[in-house]
């Protein structure tokens, strides 16, 4: 019979294995004794970001939060070297065609038509600035698209206008360098614009997130109206140049003509696409653009007044059209800011 030496002393029970220790009470019964505590590991550096680590312990970059296409290096230097080549050209030909002298590609009856050419391009230059802070597609596509059509388009014409350039008309050396250096960045500028969309498309895609920022109501018609207006005004330039250069309100041949058309043109399917896209957020690179592109535009509108059949139909239709880029523009950007707080 055991005697009362042989039975376990209260602290020497054994522990029970359903209760282990703890690294609070490393002598208690919660845990094993000398065992360490769990340490959560931290995340991938970029992870947080929101990257997706390589397996070379580097990171690629991840699809934009909102989804969608993200931003290819080509459409980024397409922006931002036609930005930098619209400055300088589009900056020349405004301020020549400011002081009522006759300069551009191809020789014109009237200052004003180059001289608005050049506005348009200086224009847009701050919005082209832009598109290299974007992350995807779909927050500058408003603005490259209307970009593509204006280097093709100008291209074209140049080239279905070719007797009306300075090059084959001959003509001191000046205008017949600028005219063939006109031709060949406008071909340049093409092929890289088709290649740089091409990439952009072939890029692998996510779905696009509901809008976060819906345009007005108010503002949906008064935009179908004015892109509508531009469309249709660049596509009876381009197509009958003979015809609805007429309606212009100054001077104009038939290079002039298209090459306005193509500008209307691009002008509208900007308006358009911002419309289709009815999402604030993603029109921020076109509402740069737009109000800055109506601004140089009037600009040159005013310093050649004279120039103008200010009494005719068209000059009052150009008034309206031209302060619609503005309005829209300006509106776009305040409506913007003040959202823009409030996104995560």
């Amino acid at each position: 019979m055991a005697n009362a030496s042989d039975l376990p002393r209260h602290d020497d029970t054994e522990e029970d294995p359903r209760n282990p220790r703890s690294a609070a009470d490393p002598t208690g019964a919660t845990g094993e004794t000398g065992a360490e505590p769990a340490v959560a590991k931290s995340p991938h550096p970029a992870v947080a970001r929101g990257e997706v680590p390589d397996s070379a312990g580097g990171s690629a970059p991840a699809s934009p939060a909102g989804g969608g296409r993200p931003l290819t290096a080509g459409v980024a230097m397409l922006a931002t070297t036609v930005a930098v080549v619209s400055v300088l050209v589009g900056g020349l030909l405004m301020a020549v065609g400011l002081t009522g002298h006759v300069f551009g590609a191809w020789s014109s009856p009237e200052s004003l038509t180059p001289g608005l050419i050049g506005a348009a391009m200086l224009g847009t230059a701050p919005g082209l600035f832009a598109v290299s802070r974007a992350r995807a597609w779909h927050e500058v596509r408003t603005l490259v698209l209307p970009l593509a059509i204006v280097l093709v388009g100008l291209f074209s014409v140049s080239l279905l206008d070719a007797g009306h350039l300075y090059v084959a008309r001959g003509g001191s050396v000046v205008p017949v360098l600028f005219s063939l250096g006109w031709l060949f960045v406008l071909g340049v500028l093409s092929v890289f614009a088709l290649v740089a969309l091409a990439w952009q498309y072939l890029a692998p895609a996510r779905p696009i997130g509901p809008s976060t920022a819906p345009l007005p109501g108010w503002s949906k018609p008064a935009l179908a109206v004015l892109g509508s207006a531009w469309l249709g005004i660049g596509a009876g330039l381009l197509t009958r140049p003979g015809f609805w250069g007429g309606f212009v309100p100054w001077a104009t041949n038939r290079a002039d003509a298209q090459a306005l058309g193509v500008w209307a043109l691009a002008l509208g399917v900007g308006v358009l696409g911002a419309l289709a896209e009815d999402d604030l957020t993603r029109t921020g690179a076109a509402l740069i653009a737009l109000p800055c592109t109506a601004v140089t535009v009037t600009v040159v509108l005013a310093c050649r007044a004279s120039a103008v059949d200010w009494h005719s139909g068209p000059a009052l239709s150009l008034v309206c059209v031209v302060a619609g880029l503005l309005f829209a523009g300006a509106s776009g950007r305040v409506l913007l800011t003040r959202i823009s707080p409030a996104r995560p």
